[in-house]
C-alpha cells in the first residue's frame, strides 16, 4: 500500500497528498513539495501513514502523487519568509493595475512560487474575465512570468480567513478540507430561523458549520414521535412541543399545563404503536411513559402531583391531621401603660373595683339622648354633670363624643324664650337650622355671635349697643347723640326676636313680625 502525508499551502482550498520519498516528514514540519506549477513551500498537517488503492483513486483520481523533496531548512524558511512579502507588496500594485484596465474583478492576493520565477495573481470574479492586457501590464511591473487564477467567493473567505458568528475562526481557513454542498433544508431540519444574515457565512453563502449537525438531527427526528403528538403518562395526556437534539430529550406538556423533560430512550411503544408500525411499514416510534420513567425525575412539581395521584388512588393513606396543628391558645396582650406612676396606680384600682364589683355591675356606655326640640343646647349642662359623676364614680367607663352647640346656641335659646313672653304667646323652642361649616354651632361659639339663621335684627343690635354704650359712658359724656326713641327702651325687660318670613305680615306666633311689634 502506497504511504502518504497531508500537506497544506496557503492559497489551496484542501489538504494535499505526496508521497513522503523517505524523507521523515512528520506533522507540523514545513516541507518543500513538487507540483505542476513547480516548486512550493508548505506546512505537514498529519504523519506519514499507508492508505489502500482504493481510498487513493478516491482522493486524487486520475493525478500523480508527488513526491516530498526535503525537509524545509533555515535557509528555505527565510526564502519562504521574503516571498512572502514580496507578494504583500505586490497586491497594491495589482489592485492599481485592475483599477486602471476597469474590469469586473476583485484582487485577493498575489503569491509567489518558491523558485521565485513565477508569480500567481488571484482573484474573484462572478464572471468570465478577458484579463489579457492586464497580463502584460502585470508582467512588465513585476518581470516575472504571471498566472491568472479565478477563485469563488468561498475560496476567498478561506484565503483571508476571519470569524464567524461563534466567535471563532472560520472553518474553512482552520480545518476544513474541501467545500461540500450546503443546502436550506439542513437548516430547517435543524429548526434554525430561516433568516440569511443568521444563516449565512462570512462568504456570503450558508455556513458550512449547517452541515455538521444535519445528520444527527435527522437520526433522531427519525426514532422520536413527530412534533404536537399526543403521549400517555401517569398523569395524563402529554403534547410534545419542543426537541432537544443534542441530548435526545424530548419536551412534554401535560394537561396541568406543567412541562416535563422526557429522554427519547426512556420512553416504551405501547401495542397499538407496535401494529400501526407494521400496516404502514415505518419504524416504530415510542408514545408511552412510564411511572419509573416520572419517578426519576428530580422536579419537585412532578413528585408532588405523583403523590397526589397516590392519595386519589388509595394508595397512600391521608395523613392524620392532629389538632394541635391546627389550633393554638393564644394568650392576650397586656396593654403597656401610658402615663405615669398615678395612671398605673388608676388603672389598678379601677380594676379592683371591677373585679369586685362583678360582671352584672359593669360599666356600661352611656348615650346621650337628643330630645327634639332642644336644638343639642337646651340641656347641655345636665348631661355633662351626669356624664362627669358617672366618669368619676366608674372608672374606666367611656363617654362618646358628640358636637358642641358653644354658647351662642344657648344664648340664642334664652332669647327665643323671652320674644315669645313678650309677644304673649305661649313658649316654644327655638329651631335651629344646621348649616355646612358651622360644625353643629361650635365656630359660632368661638366667634362670640350665635349661628346663622338664629341673629337678631339690624334693629335690635342697633338698639343693644346703644343701651349697653349709654349705660356705662352717660354721666362722663353728655355730649354724645341719645339714642332714637324708638331704640330707647328697658334693658332688663326681654327683646322680641324678630324674624322674617318669605310668606309675607299677618302670619303670627313666636318670630313673628306681629309678635315682634307687640313685644317691642
Amino acid at each position: 500500500m502506497p504511504a502518504i502525508i497531508p500537506v497544506r499551502f496557503t492559497y489551496a482550498a484542501r489538504d494535499l497528498w505526496f508521497d513522503p520519498a523517505g524523507t521523515g516528514a512528520q506533522e507540523g514540519d514545513h516541507v518543500i513539495c513538487v507540483t505542476e506549477r513547480g516548486q512550493e513551500f508548505g506546512l505537514a498537517t498529519g504523519d506519514a501513514r499507508e492508505v489502500s488503492d482504493e481510498e487513493l483513486a478516491e482522493t486524487i483520481g486520475h493525478a500523480q502523487l508527488r513526491d516530498v523533496l526535503r525537509i524545509a531548512t533555515d535557509d528555505d524558511l527565510a526564502r519562504a519568509e521574503e516571498l512572502e512579502r514580496r507578494g504583500e507588496e505586490a497586491l497594491p500594485a495589482f489592485r492599481r493595475h485592475v483599477a486602471e484596465s476597469g474590469l469586473d474583478m476583485k484582487p485577493v492576493g498575489v503569491e509567489y512560487l518558491f523558485d521565485g520565477d513565477k508569480a500567481v495573481c488571484y482573484f474573484a470574479a462572478e464572471e468570465r474575465v478577458d484579463f489579457r492586457q492586464l497580463v502584460r501590464d502585470l508582467a512588465r511591473e513585476f518581470h516575472v512570468r504571471i498566472d491568472m487564477r479565478q477563485i469563488g467567493v468561498r475560496e476567498e473567505a478561506a484565503i483571508v480567513g476571519g470569524y464567524g458568528h461563534c466567535g471563532q475562526e472560520l472553518c474553512c481557513r482552520r480545518f476544513a478540507m474541501g467545500f461540500d454542498p450546503v443546502s436550506i433544508r439542513m437548516a430547517k431540519e435543524q429548526d434554525l430561523p430561516l433568516n440569511s444574515t443568521k444563516i449565512s457565512g462570512a462568504c456570503g453563502r450558508l455556513m458550512c458549520c449547517l452541515r455538521y449537525e444535519f445528520e444527527a438531527y435527522r437520526d433522531f427526528k427519525g426514532r422520536a414521535p413527530k412534533r404536537n403528538a399526543v403521549i400517555d403518562t401517569p398523569l395524563g395526556k402529554g403534547k410534545i412541543i419542543e426537541y432537544d437534539t443534542p441530548k435526545e430529550q424530548i419536551v412534554l406538556r401535560l394537561e396541568s399545563g406543567k412541562q416535563i423533560r422526557v429522554a427519547l430512550a426512556d420512553m416504551t411503544a405501547s401495542e397499538a404503536a407496535h401494529k400501526k408500525s407494521e400496516e404502514l411499514g415505518c419504524p416504530c416510534r415510542p408514545d408511552t411513559v412510564t411511572r419509573e420513567v416520572l419517578d426519576r425525575l428530580e422536579s419537585p412539581d412532578v413528585q408532588m402531583a405523583l403523590a397526589e395521584l397516590d392519595r386519589k388512588m388509595g394508595v397512600t393513606a391521608e395523613p392524620e391531621v392532629d389538632a394541635s396543628d391546627l389550633f393554638v391558645d393564644t394568650r392576650r396582650k397586656r396593654r403597656r401603660a401610658s402615663g405615669g406612676a398615678e395612671a398605673q396606680g388608676e388603672k389598678g384600682r379601677g380594676a379592683a373595683e371591677l373585679s369586685a364589683a362583678g360582671a352584672d355591675e359593669a360599666p356600661t356606655r352611656r348615650r346621650r339622648k337628643r330630645r327634639p326640640g332642644d336644638g343639642g343646647a337646651g340641656n347641655a349642662a345636665a348631661p355633662a354633670a351626669s356624664a362627669k359623676a358617672d366618669a368619676g364614680s366608674q372608672p374606666g367607663t367611656r363617654r362618646r363624643r358628640h358636637h358642641q352647640a358653644g354658647e351662642g346656641a344657648a344664648d340664642a335659646g334664652a332669647q327665643g324664650s323671652g320674644a315669645g313672653s313678650g309677644s304673649g304667646s305661649g313658649a316654644q323652642p327655638v329651631k335651629r337650622t344646621r348649616r355646612p361649616g358651622d360644625r353643629g354651632g361650635q365656630a359660632a361659639a368661638e366667634k362670640g355671635t350665635q349661628p346663622r339663621g338664629m341673629q337678631p335684627s339690624r334693629r335690635k343690635r342697633g338698639a343693644q349697643a346703644s343701651g349697653s354704650g349709654a349705660g356705662q359712658q352717660g354721666g362722663e359724656q353728655g355730649g354724645q347723640r341719645p339714642a332714637p326713641k324708638h331704640m330707647q327702651g328697658d334693658e332688663t325687660a326681654p327683646k322680641a326676636r324678630r324674624r322674617r318670613r318669605r310668606g309675607g305680615r299677618g302670619k303670627g306666633g313666636a318670630g313673628s313680625e306681629g309678635g315682634a311689634g307687640g313685644g317691642e
